[in-house]
């Protein structure tokens, strides 16, 4: 088959699975936006990869204005149009998308349809309530107004899919809600590319240049966006500012970013660590200096949106602490790995307390970060995760 596989933000584990279909004898094409600018997973070409595997980025790479509604919009119409026009050069026998919105989706999935191929929605985020939820921050009226128009819009693209991965059994009443058959929803979760996350020792050259030897590491590494609160990172850097040996290390760019920096400058918080994201090729060095990796999530969130970089910490053999939902699938995967401590989103003070029953306890930390390295090594098989992606992708469209 010549299989299209298209990842928006262009992650780590949706390039596994391209490489992984590859291998099995199909042309694939992983296409991904070059104007996404949160760290990319694998996407450089690699001496050992397939031969029938090939990755591109679409798109205007001008950076995504992703809190600028009317320049988004705009951005996005036209990066699905490039994004179908390379399709259909490519002209796959299967589609599997995900990792954007219906108004991306849409353009593919149609010319999917025109040509009786199978077009696969994999589902990460409840894209349609999120942007409700932004549209009334903005203006509730506003909300009120665009809301059951974004929802429809959404609906639609998901029912004429041929079928819709929800990476979360949580999506599954709300999707059957909204018109699409039981038959078509497949739920499978997300995962992290073991292999390329190997554990690291604590000291390492990335350690090393950043000054870190002899010290615990609070580590956070990733999007601060509107779906985390930037304060509860300060607020570690605040409980240990009088304790010479912690850092609070986080390595994201954009507003939570700015955020920090404003806090570090007004409050002298010099045990706070401010960084660019990292190359993806030095990740696994980044989080083996962790002794702590964080994760946060606010409130609304709820189940619809899964944080990926809580099961690449699994793999770290590293223990987490989070703030998040409990109805999270992140948190529920934490506590099913028996793989950290997690707080309620605005828990600040139980954010703290955890951070210093970790700091207090290498016995806990060990215990911890080996129960999530072994939950990772149980669950994140790429030969048994690929098969089921590839039997939607070989079904006929409905």
């Amino acid at each position: 088959m010549r299989i299209l596989v298209h990842d928006y933000p262009g992650h780590p584990f949706q390039l596994e699975l391209s490489r992984w279909l590859a291998r099995q004898g199909h042309e694939t094409l992983h296409l991904y936006s070059a104007g996404f600018s949160t760290p990319h997973g694998a996407v450089q070409k690699r001496a050992e990869d397939p031969p029938g595997f090939s990755v591109e980025a679409v798109g205007d790479p001008t950076p995504l204005a992703k809190y600028d509604l009317l320049r988004r919009v705009g951005q996005d119409r036209a990066y699905s149009r490039a994004l179908a026009e390379r399709a259909a050069d490519f002209a796959p026998d299967a589609v599997l998308s995900g990792n954007c919105s219906a108004q991306i989706q849409r353009p593919l999935q149609q010319q999917c349809r025109r040509r009786g191929r199978p077009f696969v929605f994999w589902l990460q985020d409840l894209y349609a309530d999120a942007t409700v939820r932004y549209l009334k921050r903005r203006s509730r009226l506003l909300g009120s107004l665009l809301g059951p128009a974004v929802r429809a819009f959404d609906a639609s693209v998901l029912r004429r899919s041929s079928a819709v991965v929800a990476i979360t059994e949580d999506f599954r009443p709300i999707l059957e809600r909204r018109g699409i058959e039981p038959r078509r929803i497949a739920v499978i979760e997300n995962w992290a590319p073991l292999g390329e996350v190997p554990q690291r020792p604590r000291d390492n050259a990335w350690s090393d240049e950043q000054g870190l030897q002899g010290k615990l590491v609070l580590l956070y590494a990733g999007t601060l966006g509107l779906k985390h609160n930037p304060d509860l990172l300060a607020a570690l850097a605040r409980a240990f500012r009088g304790d010479p040996e912690v850092r609070v290390v986080v390595a994201s760019e954009g507003p939570g970013r700015d955020y920090l920096e404003a806090a570090r400058s007004a409050e002298g918080l010099d045990n706070l660590l401010l960084l660019d994201w990292q190359p993806y090729e030095r990740l696994p060095e980044v989080l083996g200096s962790a002794d702590v990796l964080l994760a946060i999530l606010e409130p609304e969130a709820g189940i619809f949106a899964v944080p990926s970089k809580v099961l690449t910490s699994l793999c770290t053999a590293r223990p987490v602490l989070a703030a998040m939902p409990p109805e999270n699938l992140a948190a529920r995967t934490v506590a099913r790995a028996g793989a950290g401590l997690c707080v309620a989103p605005g828990d600040a003070e139980g954010f703290v307390a955890g951070a210093r029953r970790l700091r207090g306890d290498p016995a806990l930390r060990a215990r911890l970060g080996a129960a999530g390295r072994a939950y990772a090594e149980r669950t994140f098989d790429i030969e048994r995760i690929g098969p089921r992606f590839l039997a939607l992708l070989q079904d006929e469209p409905a």
